[in-house]
C-alpha cells in the first residue's frame, strides 16, 4: 500500500468544498479536486485543481487507473446527473470505492405553497396564470422550456454574466454566489414585484433563504424534485463522509 492515498473529488459545492479543505488537511491524503466548469471564476480550493468532464465513463476509467486513484468522493450538485452516473458506472468497472456525499432535501413546512415539479419543462409549464413576475434559479442551462412564456417577466440569477443574450423575452439577470441571507433575499423579492419562484431542490442551507421568504410572503414555489439517485453508499453529512473515507483509507 502507498504512503499516500489519492482521492478524487468531484466537486461544485459548498459541501466539496469542505471536504477538500479537511482533506488537504489530512496526512497521508492527496486531494484532486475536478469541477465541471460552468463557473467562470470558481473560488480557490487547496490540493490539486482539474477543470472539465472527463469524456465520458471509459475515459473516467482510464483516468482513475493513469491517476492512481484510491477513492472517488462525488460531491456534485444534486442535479449532476450526468457527471454522477459516469461516476457510478466507472467506478463500478474499476472497482475504485465511491462515495456520493448529497445534502439532504428541502422539505414543505407550514406556510409552504410548494407545486412539486419533475423538470424544468414541468415548471415552466406550471406557470400558466400562476405569476407575471418569477424569480429564476434553476441556472442558465435550463432557460429554454421558459422560452415560450412570453407573458411572463422573469428574474434570473446566475454566478457568471451570460456570455450572450438569454432565450427569454423578458427578463433581468441578477449576479450573485450563495449563501444568501433572508433580508437580501426580501428586498430582491419586493423591489423586483415578484409573484413566484422557481428553483430546484438543492438542499442544503446555503441558498435556501429564497424559500424561507416566499414562504413568509405567501407566495407559491415551482419546486423542481431531485432526479432519481444512483446505487452506492450515501453520506448526507460532512461527518459522515469523514468517516467514510477514514473507514476506507
Amino acid at each position: 500500500m502507498r504512503d499516500v492515498r489519492r482521492i478524487l473529488l468531484l466537486g461544485g459545492t459548498d459541501d466539496s468544498r469542505a471536504l477538500a479543505e479537511w482533506l488537504a488537511g489530512t496526512a497521508g491524503i492527496e486531494v484532486i479536486s475536478s469541477l465541471a466548469g460552468r463557473t467562470e471564476q470558481p473560488l480557490a480550493l487547496p490540493g490539486s485543481l482539474r477543470i472539465g468532464g472527463f469524456g465520458g465513463v471509459e475515459a473516467l476509467v482510464r483516468y482513475l487507473d493513469a491517476e492512481r486513484i484510491d477513492l472517488l468522493v462525488d460531491a456534485t450538485h444534486p442535479f449532476a446527473a450526468r457527471i454522477s452516473a459516469n461516476a457510478e458506472a466507472a467506478c463500478r468497472q474499476s472497482g475504485t470505492p465511491r462515495l456520493v456525499v448529497q445534502r439532504e432535501a428541502w422539505k414543505p413546512v407550514a406556510g409552504d405553497r410548494w407545486i412539486r415539479v419533475p423538470d424544468a419543462k414541468a415548471a415552466a409549464e406550471s406557470l400558466s396564470g400562476l405569476a407575471k413576475r418569477v424569480f429564476l434559479t434553476v441556472g442558465r442551462q435550463e432557460l429554454a422550456p421558459f422560452e415560450p412564456l412570453r407573458d411572463i417577466w422573469f428574474l434570473v440569477r446566475m454566478i457568471d454574466p451570460p456570455r450572450q443574450a438569454l432565450p427569454l423575452v423578458r427578463s433581468q439577470v441578477v449576479l450573485g454566489r450563495g449563501p444568501f441571507e433572508e433580508s437580501g433575499e426580501r428586498r430582491l423579492f419586493q423591489d423586483h414585484g415578484i409573484e413566484a419562484l422557481v428553483t430546484k431542490n438543492s438542499g442544503g442551507p446555503a441558498t435556501y433563504a429564497k424559500v424561507a421568504v416566499a414562504r413568509q410572503l405567501g407566495l407559491p414555489v415551482v419546486m423542481v424534485d431531485r432526479p432519481p439517485g444512483l446505487a452506492g453508499e450515501t453520506a448526507e453529512t460532512l461527518e459522515q463522509a469523514r468517516t467514510w473515507i477514514t473507514r476506507h483509507l
